[in-house]
């Protein structure tokens, strides 16, 4: 490991001088190239150099230790080392986790698709209210969010919703919610006053450039046509809306958020080339499935991964065995607790994994 930080302590320096350079910018795929690796070194460096200096405290400390009489002084370094070395473990720690191989999707943005399941109405209405949850939690980070498709059934509910969240990072923090979501709750229709149970499935996938993912046009049906439901004088007067219809896979892509059909379309083959992508990214789970197992639920899409439960006023993760008891907050967008237990359960697993294979 520490031959490893030894190089990239080298890299980085090498880096720093490149940029230092008057003519870095006359290149400008090379000056973000070098910007992006000083970006994700930054952290490593940072934490191996406080790392050497703690281990240089501790020698130092032994040292003035074995030359040192005063008792005082003697307790002062002593409570210095203990110190040190302490920092030193926590550090050690933090390096692993810093090492771990990177996903290589973490800083991309995301297309979200919510489908309400299991439930009728009220599996919609619920999906409608995670929507918001996102959204809230997107406003939370900075990040923008942009409708791509929505199925509404016109009492608040949503049949089936996808949107985009950008921003820096989205993905890596995003990525621990695909799943199923079951919410337990008496609905506002119910007049016995019994609990339901709902369901609804959530799919987070990484925006796709189209350079990563290469669409055959020969694979692809396109029908234009009149929008449909609430939007406003342009819905029923133009061919707006746009249907992707991909033969060799079946999925069907319909988008008429925009009163162009032209963007309907641009929005339309984003969420294609985004599913095409998860479709492999499946496989590939698939195929790895003690991998799959091992991971906090990034792969499974038919997981249930979390229960929202009213009366209790509980939110529960299964899949780290977390339970906060503060539903209202959680259901505005404050998530950041679960993403953050999800990614330390993830990395922890990982670290496992890594030293079970070394």
């Amino acid at each position: 490991m520490f031959d490893r930080l030894e190089d990239l302590l080298i890299r980085f320096e090498e880096i720093m001088g490149e940029l230092n350079e008057p003519t870095v910018t006359n290149n400008q795929a090379r000056f973000r190239s070098l910007m992006k690796e000083q970006s994700d070194l930054t952290p490593i460096v940072e934490a191996y150099k406080e790392y050497k200096k703690c281990k240089q405290d501790i020698d130092d400390s032994l040292v003035m230790l074995e030359s040192e009489s005063d008792e005082d002084m003697r307790e002062m370094l002593k409570e210095e080392l203990n110190e040190a070395k302490k920092r030193v473990e926590e550090l050690e720690q933090e390096l692993k986790i810093l090492l771990l191989p990177k996903d290589p999707n973490d800083d991309k943005n995301v297309i979200v698709e919510i489908r309400a399941g299991a439930g009728g109405d009220e599996a919609a209405l619920f999906a409608a209210e995670v929507y918001r949850l996102y959204v809230h939690y997107a406003e939370s980070q900075r990040w923008k969010v942009e409708t791509l498709n929505v199925d509404d059934i016109g009492i608040g509910g949503m049949k089936e919703v996808s949107f985009m969240i950008s921003g820096q990072g989205a993905y890596s923090k995003l990525k621990y919610e695909s799943g199923v979501h079951r919410v337990q709750r008496v609905p506002e229709t119910e007049s016995g006053g019994r609990i339901h149970t709902s369901t609804i499935t959530v799919a987070v996938m990484p925006e796709v450039e189209e350079v990563d993912v290469v669409i055959d046009e020969k694979d692809i049906r396109i029908d234009v046509m009149r929008a449909s439901g609430s939007g406003g004088q342009c819905v029923n007067t133009t061919d707006s809306a746009v249907r992707l219809t991909h033969m060799p896979t079946g999925i069907v892509i319909y988008s008429q958020t925009e009163k162009s059909q032209m963007q309907n379309k641009a929005k339309a083959f984003a969420l294609l080339r985004a599913k095409l992508y998860d479709l492999e990214q499946q496989k590939a789970h698939d195929a790895e499935a003690e991998l799959r197992r091992s991971q906090v639920g990034t792969g499974d899409r038919s997981e249930k991964i979390r229960t929202y439960n009213f009366p209790q006023g509980r939110v529960t993760d299964h899949r780290i065995n977390l339970t906060l008891y503060k539903l209202d907050k959680i259901m505005n967008g404050d998530i950041q607790e679960i993403i953050d237990a999800c990614i330390a359960a993830d990395q922890a697993a990982k670290l496992s994994r890594m030293q079970n294979e070394g």
